[in-house]
């Protein structure tokens, strides 16, 4: 195909990769899909030939253009960024690779299927799931109070509202234990576009970004609480890119529980008997650079034991759910989260704790395609159990 807008300027960073291979062995998608063409390093050797071509593609004919086998190896990557995290040469990956996903949306050759559905989802529902917006809310416990004028706004996301709704709804919960005034947007929490800009749409980052500003500003509160990381990130850095930073502090949920944690608003009142080890979501992790918060919340647990995946914080394997990897290359990301699994199952542990919705129903899936026995769940799910008062004993009369 022809090319009909130039490679955006990402020179700086083509020429910056010596083709070293570190990104190689950290790359899931490659796993999966053992080709060089989807390496970080043979994208970078693809797109330097688009830019620059080389010696040989005159005499041979040969013409080097955007190819379905190349747009395919372009969206066969996770977002993950740990190829960002080993590059000797310090390229901004992550960047990188959704800046070329926006060149390809804007050549008309991406994004790729599943993709597009989501957008049009997202036009017309405000979510990519098809959900009814009057029902966005629906999760919320009963027995939690609403406040006209709260000091949290709770974020629940596409996936927490409408796939993984034990995720906000505990998340509510144990923040209503610490006696935080809360409220959520509702059928106005849209979609904060995530998966739209991991996949190369930008078109509709604006119009949600002013909408959920501004529903969340006339709320009066002074902080809102993601509770999925996907939704964290890009509330608290790309808002501000494309409209305007929020106008409330932006937490995840780990981080405003371990907050209140240690300022004892928040009190552990049971322990947790058992072998813990921790998945580090991609978007909460290496792209926002939160990994105490989550541990020093299980730290605090009595009874709890955490251990280690050899491979964890900033080099975290990724679970396979992000960048639009999973929606296009469902049974691929099952198949990386299967791996992730069996890594957990291999410190003894006996539950595999997240902090993302997205990556509590990847790794379920995960778990259940190789029958493992581990318990995947949230870390609000563990939060609520230990809270709760001891029940009582009945007296003997």
């Amino acid at each position: 195909m022809d090319i009909l807008n130039k490679l955006p300027h990402i020179e700086q960073e083509l020429t910056a990769c010596v083709q070293c291979g570190y990104c190689i062995s950290v790359c899931q998608a490659h796993v999966q899909t053992p080709w060089e063409s989807v390496t970080p390093r043979g994208k970078i050797y693809y797109l330097n030939q688009i830019n620059v071509g080389g010696p040989l593609d005159k005499p041979m004919k040969r013409e080097v253009g955007l190819n379905p086998y190349f747009v395919d190896a372009i969206y066969k990557c996770t977002g993950c960024g740990n190829c960002e995290a080993v590059c000797h040469a310090k390229i901004p990956l992550v960047e990188l690779w959704e800046t070329v996903r926006t060149w390809l949306v804007e050549n008309g050759v991406g994004p790729l299927s599943a993709h597009q559905a989501m957008k049009l989802g997202i036009e017309k529902n405000h979510n990519p799931y098809g959900g009814d917006q009057n029902h966005r809310g629906d999760w919320w416990p009963e027995e939690v109070p609403k406040y006209d004028v709260p000091d949290v706004i709770l974020y629940a996301g596409c996936t927490g509202s409408f796939r993984q709704q034990q995720v906000p709804r505990t998340a509510a919960l144990v923040l209503n234990r610490a006696g935080v005034k809360m409220n959520i947007l509702g059928k106005d929490e849209w979609c904060c576009t995530s998966p739209l800009l991991r996949t190369g749409t930008t078109t509709l980052t604006l119009e949600a970004a002013e909408h959920v500003v501004e529903k969340a500003d006339g709320m009066g509160a002074k902080d809102i609480v993601m509770a999925c990381s996907g939704c964290y990130k890009t509330i608290a850095t790309d808002f501000g890119k494309y409209y305007s930073q929020m106008g409330q502090q932006c937490y995840h949920f780990t981080q405003y529980a371990a907050k209140l944690i240690k300022e004892k608003k928040l009190t552990i009142l049971q322990p947790f008997e058992h072998k813990v080890t921790y998945h580090d979501p991609c978007h909460l992790g290496r792209h926002m650079g939160v990994y105490d918060a989550p541990r020093d919340i299980l730290k605090a647990i009595k009874g709890l034991e955490l251990i280690e995946m050899p491979r964890n914080r900033a080099n975290s394997m990724c679970c396979g759910a992000g960048g639009g990897y999973k929606s296009q290359f469902n049974n691929f990301a099952v198949r990386i989260a299967a791996d992730r699994v069996r890594e957990a199952e291999a410190t003894g542990a006996e539950y595999l704790v997240t902090s993302c919705p997205f990556c509590v129903t990847n790794l379920s899936q995960g778990a259940a395609a190789i029958k493992s026995k581990i318990k995947v769940v949230d870390v609000s799910d563990i939060l609520l159990q230990v809270t709760e008062a001891p029940k009582e004993e009945p007296k003997a009369e």
